[in-house]
């Protein structure tokens, strides 16, 4: 996230009618908009692999994972745009933004690892249907699964392992998540297999 975007608070409604014509996008805490930074490629690819395996293991599901263009509405003073999302039986009309996810990604930077291990935290384990918080580094090799059924505490995956996402019964390796990601672990992981 970037700096606030004006220093008066505006209302929610206010928020949500600029961002239905705004070309950047904010998310919004306690009255404040903050403009989004874009994402580094290594950001997008983990971004995308994750969104293609979720998208295609729950195709005949009534799941979808949803990318960073989809609000989540934590409350009425908190919507926020994971990079991944999954949501199930979306039928109530609203087509920018959900209060039911059940699996929640951030893919972290250093402009955004601070709100993501903190406040997005907190706000997301808030939600009542989710049931997944996951953190991933893009800088090396490490992603951190909290789960409700475990009460919230964290897991870490690395390279050789398999990352279980209990909410949608599905297994991923963490290489097939990492894949084409530019970073040092990758670059090492690489040289090895051949």
């Amino acid at each position: 996230m970037s700096a606030v975007l004006k220093d008066d608070i505006i209302s929610i409604e206010e928020y949500l009618e600029g961002e239905l014509i705004s070309e950047v996008k904010h998310e919004y805490i306690d009255g404040y908009v903050y403009a989004m930074a874009g994402a580094k490629l290594n950001h997008e690819r983990i971004g995308g692999n994750l969104f293609g395996e979720f998208r295609q293991h729950l195709k005949d599901t009534s799941c979808e994972a949803v990318s960073s263009d989809f609000k989540v509405y934590v409350s009425e003073t908190k919507f926020f745009y994971p990079d991944v999302m999954v949501i199930c039986n979306q039928e109530d009309g609203n087509n920018v933004s959900t209060e039911k996810p059940i699996l929640i990604v951030e893919v972290l930077s250093d402009s955004t690892q601070q709100k993501d291990r903190s406040l997005k935290r907190l706000a997301y384990q808030s939600l009542a249907s989710l049931q997944e918080y996951v953190l991933i580094e893009q800088n090396f090799i490490d992603i951190e699964i909290s789960r409700r059924s475990l009460g919230w505490k964290s897991e870490h995956y690395f390279l050789g392992d398999d990352v279980f996402f209990e909410s949608l019964d599905l297994k991923l390796a963490v290489s097939e998540i990492y894949s084409r990601v530019d970073n040092e672990d990758m670059q090492d992981f690489l040289r090895e297999k051949t």
